[in-house]
């Protein structure tokens, strides 16, 4: 059974968004402090879930700290649900990590549907495991990128499309899979957002940029040499 931690300190709310999802077959674990928000997801406290809901608002420590304690661990889906509405929280939570960002008041059945389809998109996984072809070594848990055994720091979006072309060694994999896969179903932007993330990506990479190949009318494959 899918499992969700919630990090909302408001229990109304808890209880409503518990009821729901439990009567959709999906398990539910509630935390109402930022504190034992931070203690939870610490190093291994993900494991057993599949995804996160989390507010801002919390006393002790807000959800963005919780959010930015997440993902020094962990690739997990986070969904914001809070009331702050302003576009600047809005793109700072996109910025340090969320997958969503749901404003209150909300219908239970929207969210129960965006869980659904991130869950599913990840895999139902929290926790990664360590991805190599040729000199790229990519820890998915830890959210480290390794060439030839050095460090490269990756921002989110060039590390997610790495992963997911790793994932699909010696596949092509054409930029409407990359905009869904790593920009979301929700993102309507043009395409050409993928060529300049496979360029940042490139030059991160070094010389193992080399390794991930484009072909004309087609898409991106990633390759061993």
């Amino acid at each position: 059974m899918k499992k969700i931690l919630l990090i909302e300190d408001d229990l109304q709310i808890c209880e409503v968004i518990e009821k729901y999802f439990s009567n959709k077959g999906t398990g539910i674990f509630s935390v109402h402090n930022g504190a034992e928000a931070l203690k939870v997801t610490g190093s291994t406290g993900l494991e057993n879930y599949s995804l996160v809901l989390l507010d801002i608002m919390l006393p002790q420590a807000d959800g963005f700290t919780i959010c930015r304690n997440i993902r020094r661990n962990s690739n997990i889906p986070v969904i914001f649900i809070t009331a702050r509405a302003r576009e600047d929280d809005i793109i700072h939570g996109y910025e340090i990590g969320c997958d969503d960002y749901i404003i209150k008041p909300f219908l239970l059945s929207v969210l129960y549907a965006k869980c659904e389809a991130l869950i599913k998109r990840s895999g139902g996984r929290s926790m990664g495991t360590v991805l190599e072809c040729g000199n790229i070594k990519l820890d998915t848990r830890r959210l480290v990128c390794c060439v030839s055994d050095t460090e490269v720091y990756l921002p989110r979006k060039e590390f997610e499309i790495l992963k997911y072309l790793m994932e699909h060694q010696n596949c092509v994999i054409d930029r409407n899979t990359l905009l869904d896969r790593v920009w979301g179903i929700d993102y309507f932007g043009s395409d050409r957002a993928v060529d300049n993330h496979i360029r940042k990506l490139r030059k991160a990479l070094g010389t193992a940029g080399g390794q991930i190949k484009t072909l004309i009318g087609r898409g991106y494959r990633l390759t061993e040499r």
